[in-house]
Formats: structure tokens, C-alpha cells, sequence
């Protein structure tokens, strides 16, 4: 992390969706739950001294773009959905960096026992 770099973040965990996301066709029809983490990186000292919420990134704000990407459309991929997350929320605040963790809590495996497979996206703001 260099010097210029916010180390503020403001996090959502554990937010479920359900959705029709997956390569196997079970998966498009039965459809199955999804636990999202959702973190910004941003600059939170005006917010801090303020104490006005338009200083900020209302967490609602957040929930409401990882809904709105894992209740959409089906795909095949969670690092499809990653990326859309990343993107629409780099879209919509002035944040400098935003990661993203999608677990699949039953994916589907034949033969095996394992804890929930998960995919992470980190991708920051472009100068």
C-alpha cells in the first residue's frame, strides 16, 4: 500500500441472495443461495469529522448493487457476477477500490464434502 493509498473501507458481509447462476442445468432451474462480501476502499476522514451520512457510501446503496446483479440475469460463471459487481459499483461511487467474495454454499460436486467454493474480484479505479 503506498502512501496515497485510503486504508478506510467500508464492508457488507454476508449478504444471501438466491439466484439461477451455474454451468450445470440443475443449477439455471432448481437455482440455489449465494453469500456475497462486498468492501470499498475510500477516503472516510470528511465522514468522520461530519457525521453526514452524504459524506459517505450508505451500505444500503451497496446491498442494492450485489441484488441487483445476483437477482438479475442467469450466468454461468461467479466471476462473471464478481466483475458486474465491481464494475456497477465503480460506476456508481467514488470509491477507489472495491473487492468482491461470492460463495456458492452448495456447489455442485459430485462425491464431494468441502466448505462453500468462493471467488474473490479486487479491482480498483482507473486514473
Amino acid at each position: 500500500m503506498t502512501e496515497d493509498e485510503p486504508r478506510d473501507s467500508i464492508a457488507v458481509e454476508g449478504m444471501i441472495f438466491y439466484g439461477y447462476h451455474g454451468a450445470n442445468q440443475a443449477e439455471r432451474e432448481l437455482g440455489q443461495k449465494f453469500v456475497v462480501d462486498l468492501e470499498v476502499k475510500l477516503d472516510l476522514r470528511r465522514a468522520g469529522e461530519s457525521d453526514d451520512l452524504a459524506d459517505t457510501i450508505n451500505y444500503a446503496e451497496l446491498y442494492r448493487a450485489a441484488r441487483e446483479v445476483m437477482e438479475g440475469s442467469p450466468v454461468n460463471l461467479l466471476e462473471h457476477l464478481g466483475e458486474r459487481i465491481c464494475r456497477l459499483v465503480l460506476e456508481r461511487h467514488p470509491v477507489d477500490q472495491v473487492r468482491v467474495r461470492i460463495q456458492k454454499p452448495n456447489a455442485p460436486i459430485r462425491g464431494g464434502i468441502f466448505a462453500p467454493s468462493a471467488v474473490e474480484i479486487v479491482r480498483r479505479r482507473e486514473a
